[in-house]
This record gives structure tokens, C-alpha cells and sequence, in this order.
């Protein structure tokens, strides 16, 4: 597992849109297909992607999609598809065409396959699996992550590969990327700030497979952690 450690979120997330910049252009000709999270962190990054670091990215080459989803329409503040577009896509010179969201305001179970049948339909299949070229995604205080929290560690190994959750703490539903097309994406990256994730992070790099998160971090194939010092006050 790959570590970048940098001194801020502001910095980290910096990092990791360069990153991703980089990765890019190092295959120009390369169609990047992309799953997106939502939550702060991510929030912070796609702000300042929006106002830093528009005219290097290569737009007309990205695909986005959505890991998970609260289903919720698009103008709710829950909605992670709406505060994407909020701070990021609405800024960008990307062609709606190019953006493939989860309907949160679709009932849920019919959403999740309807989903799943376009993303095996957009991106490029291998082993059975959409192949994203990169999975963003976060972690939580508890050790979830893709809205799969623990105690639902079926949907790690579900034949589904987008499912209806439930977060244990407000009974909300959501719809989640199950386990096994994370782990079979080119590159798992995980951006995790501040010193409340400190704990998590470091049972993520210290311990077995103490939640959804660390499953997928000890498992998938190419896993990068990018993270500020806060969050690596405890490593």
C-alpha cells in the first residue's frame, strides 16, 4: 500500500488531483474511467480542482461515476452526485455526456441495477467486472467506505455489483459499489484527512481486516492512501 503523506487536507488533496493529472498523462491516448465518492474530503479536493487546477486536466478524456449515492435527488444536500456538480463538473469543460450518475431519487433497488447495467455497459470489462481506472474513495470514523459499513460485509463479496445499503446510524439507504468491482479496478485510492481518521488509518495499515475499508486496502491490486499528518499522527 502506497503512502503519500502530505502536510495539510489542503496539500493532500492537491497531491492527489496532480496525481491523477499525472497518471493521465502518462497514456494520452487512454480514456480514464473514473468512480467517484462523496463526503468533506472529497468536497475540499474537487473545490480546489475546480479553481486551481482546471486548464491542465484533460476533461475530454475523463469518465465519471459515482461509487455510492444517498438516495436523494440531485438538489438535495445529501446528494453526492449534486455536490460534485456543485464544486467540480459545473466549473469544468466536461461534457455531460461524459458524466454517469446513480438517480438517488429512483427507487432504490430498480436504481442500483439499472446502474449497474450502464457502468458494465461504459466501462471496459475484465474477469467478468467493470475495470474503472480509478477508484476514489473514502474512509469513515466507523471503517466503512462505499457506503458498505460494518456489519454488511456480505456486499465485499456480492455477485451484485451495485447493492441497496443502509447506514446503521440515520437508517438512510443508499446504493453501493460492491467489493469485488473495487478490487478489480486498475488503482484503489483512498484520501482520508484529519486526526479523527488517525485510529482508522492506522488499524487500515497496522491490523487485519477490522472493517469494509481495510478489506479492500488489504485485497485490491494497486492501493495508494493519500493523507494529511493528521490522519497519519498514528502510523
Amino acid at each position: 500500500m502506497k503512502q503519500t503523506v502530505s502536510s495539510s487536507a489542503i496539500e493532500t488533496s492537491r497531491a492527489l488531483i496532480l496525481h491523477i493529472v499525472q497518471l493521465m498523462n502518462e497514456e494520452p491516448a487512454k480514456i480514464f474511467h473514473i468512480a467517484l465518492s462523496g463526503g468533506v474530503t472529497p468536497a475540499l479536493m474537487f473545490d480546489l480542482w475546480a479553481n486551481e487546477y482546471v486548464d491542465i486536466t484533460p476533461w475530454e478524456r475523463m469518465r465519471f461515476y459515482w461509487v455510492d449515492e444517498r438516495c436523494v435527488p440531485p438538489e438535495d444536500s445529501d446528494s453526492n452526485y449534486g455536490m460534485t456538480r456543485n464544486l467540480l463538473l459545473g466549473h469544468a469543460p466536461l461534457s455531460y455526456a461524459n458524466i454517469f450518475r446513480i438517480q438517488g431519487e429512483n427507487k432504490p433497488a430498480d436504481e442500483a441495477k439499472r446502474y449497474a447495467a450502464l457502468v458494465q455497459a461504459q466501462v471496459p470489462n475484465k474477469n467478468g467486472w467493470p475495470e474503472f481506472d480509478i477508484v476514489l474513495l473514502g474512509v469513515g470514523d466507523d471503517g466503512h467506505t462505499s457506503s458498505i459499513f460494518p456489519g454488511q460485509e456480505e456486499f465485499l463479496s456480492s455477485s451484485e455489483m451495485y447493492v441497496v445499503s443502509r447506514n446503521p446510524n440515520n437508517g438512510q439507504q443508499r446504493i453501493a459499489l460492491t467489493g469485488l468491482p473495487i478490487l478489480n479496478a486498475q488503482r484503489v485510492i483512498f484520501l482520508v484527512t484529519g486526526k479523527k481518521k488517525a485510529d482508522v488509518v492506522s488499524n487500515i495499515c497496522h491490523l487485519g481486516d477490522v472493517g469494509p475499508a481495510a478489506y479492500i486496502a488489504h485485497r485490491a491490486r494497486n492501493v495508494e492512501l493519500f493523507i494529511d499528518e493528521g490522519a497519519a499522527s498514528k502510523l
